[in-house]
């Protein structure tokens, strides 16, 4: 059996998915979406308007100071018609390292890139305790496979769309549902990492590889064996090292020793 990717049917099939997980798990509960500006939460977002109504979804921008292009967050709102609130999360993260220094903590980078996603998430769950709301996972398969994610932060949620999905798919997704082009194909940024001049990297500049070829590695990974086998490798490296944050959370297991 060959790939083979019906957007129609998989775009139909994801708005049933979403309206019947809320039926089950939610009833009359409305979807809160961290929105980014990002293809991933405005694909989300449309597909949950889709099933649920634009008067059950909630759009949350969180800034974390001054985020460059929070006009396409606002553009995605205003296009999809939903209810939406802005929330700058700087004081929170400036509260917490500052805590940090004062208790004498040697603060990493690793920290300091984390801290924002891990905040705008609780910061999620505090607006859909207050909305009756269920929360999203925005991620796809092409960051779960890398491990292009925040432990705890944006890789959690209540429902998760798009994690069985390729970004190459979710582009498809996209354009089947109209959504504007340029939303769509907006290059892929995290809006963590930036360079010497301020400027946000691009997800492929972090990651060292292409979307392009993480679909392959996903779908038709002997494709990418044969013809590039390095990229290969390094996806499979990647996928190895971060497998733990798709997991469960071990837990010990006494039940050896509680009964004789």
């Amino acid at each position: 059996m060959g790939y083979e990717f019906n957007v129609e049917k998989i775009t139909e099939g994801a708005i049933n998915w979403i309206r019947e997980w809320f039926e089950e798990n939610g009833k009359g509960c409305n979807a809160v979406i961290g929105i980014s500006g990002g293809k991933d939460s405005t694909i989300v977002a449309k597909l949950c308007v889709e099933a649920l109504g634009a008067d059950r979804v909630i759009g949350v921008m969180m800034p974390c100071g001054v985020q460059k292009d929070i006009s396409d967050s606002i553009r995605v709102c205003e296009y999809l018609g939903i209810k939406n609130y802005t929330i700058n999360i700087e004081g929170a993260v400036n509260a917490t390292l500052k805590q940090m220094e004062d208790a004498g903590i040697e603060i990493s980078n690793q920290t300091i890139v984390n801290l924002p996603p891990r905040i705008r998430m609780s910061t999620l769950y505090a607006v859909s305790q207050s909305h009756n709301g269920r929360v999203s996972n925005n991620c796809n398969l092409s960051e779960d496979i890398c491990g292009f994610s925040t432990r705890f932060g944006d890789s959690v949620g209540d429902f998760s769309p798009l994690s069985n999905l390729t970004t190459v798919e979710i582009v498809q997704i996209g354009d089947y549902l109209g959504i504007p082009y340029d939303l769509v194909h907006k290059v892929p940024m995290d809006g963590l990492n930036v360079n010497e001049n301020d400027e946000y990297i691009t997800d492929e500049d972090i990651l060292g590889v292409r979307y392009s070829d993480i679909h392959t590695y996903a779908r038709e990974p002997h494709k990418l064996m044969e013809s590039n086998p390095e990229v290969y490798e390094a996806i499979r490296e990647k996928e190895r090292k971060n497998a733990f944050k798709l997991k469960p959370m071990p837990a010990y297991d006494p039940s050896d020793f509680l009964w004789t």
